[in-house]
Parts: C-alpha cells; structure tokens; sequence
C-alpha cells in the first residue's frame, strides 16, 4: 500500500464509533461487499490528523450488517474513539473485478450525464445506494437530480471516457429533482 496518493485511493467505510471498552469500532460500510473487505488479515489505510496510518484487522464480526471490527494496536475505549469519523481506504488496484455492467462507485463519481439526443444533464456528484438498485446523484444547473441506474434508463455508461448516456421516461428527471421546493430564479 506504499507510495498510493490518499485521493486515488478507494473509501471502503467509515468508522461510527467506538465500540465496548476493548479497542473495537462499528464501521459505517461503504462498499457492496463488506464481508470481503473486512475480514481478519486485510488492511485498510486511515489518514488521521494529516498522517497516513495503516490498519490491520485482527477480528472482526458482523451486528445488523455493520462490521464490528478489532485493528491490531487499537487496545482501549480511548484509541478506539480517536478514530471515530475516519475514513478507510484501500488502493483501487486491490479492487476485484466486477461483473459486466456493474462498476464501483468511483467509476461513475465525475461522468458527465447526457440525453441520448446529446444535451447535457449534468456531471454524477455521487452514487446511492447498493450495487443493485444504485441512484446516480446527478448535479445539474437546477438541482440534484436522482437518475436509476438501470439499463433501461442509463443505455450507455463508460466510466473510460467519463460519459453515461440515458433515455430517462418522460418526467422521471423533474420528478426526482432533490429541492423542488426551492425557488428556481
């Protein structure tokens, strides 16, 4: 994991707090496969107060579908609790391949959003949402825009050339405009 730029790298979760007295956090998951990333012997990456600092899992369980994990170094209430709100990270070069037509989430954060007819929607801001059943948080020039993705609506998505082309239904995106309450002059 040396030498990988903390803004390349891939958020995998976030640790929620402390748990019991012995060291261990609940983690917050932000991947679709929580029981592979966090499991005994694997390492994340955490950045606290500037520094990089490299976990490793000793033991870990599952409560609620939340990771229970115990890093080795991390003994007590007090170390645990100095990590509560860390991001963990991995290098996307350990990153799995995917099943065709499914992507990580860093993928498709910065696509550009078009119609088919090629007017411009806006760019992915973030992504909901587990690998089935993932919302495209787009930002366009009215609002956050909820987009399915789905390959009904999203036809064309290539994360290479940082383009997702859709053929959203008719009103789908003023429907799931995120803020239509607000005034739009």
């Amino acid at each position: 994991m040396a030498g990988e730029d903390w803004d390349e790298m891939v958020l995998v979760g976030r640790v929620a707090r402390a748990h019991g007295n012995r060291g261990q956090v609940i983690v917050n998951p932000e991947t679709d496969f929580p029981a592979e990333r966090f499991k005994e012997g694997r390492e994340v990456l955490t950045r606290l107060a500037g520094e990089l600092r490299r976990l490793a899992i000793s033991d870990v369980r599952f409560q609620r579908g939340r990771p229970i994990v115990a890093f080795a170094g991390v003994e007590t209430m007090d170390d645990a609790e100095a990590l509560a709100g860390a991001e963990l990270k991995v290098p996307a070069s350990e990153l799995g391949e995917l099943p065709q037509g499914t992507y990580y989430h860093h993928e498709l954060i910065g696509c550009e959003v078009r119609r088919a007819d090629g007017a411009t929607i806006g760019r992915v801001k973030a992504v909901e949402g587990p690998m089935t059943g993932s919302l495209l948080v787009v930002d366009t020039h009215r609002g956050e825009v909820l987009i399915p993705l789905a390959g009904e609506i999203c036809v064309r998505v290539d994360p290479a050339a940082r383009v997702i082309v859709i053929e959203p239904p008719e009103g789908l995106l003023e429907l799931n405009e995120r803020g239509r309450w607000r005034d739009e002059s």
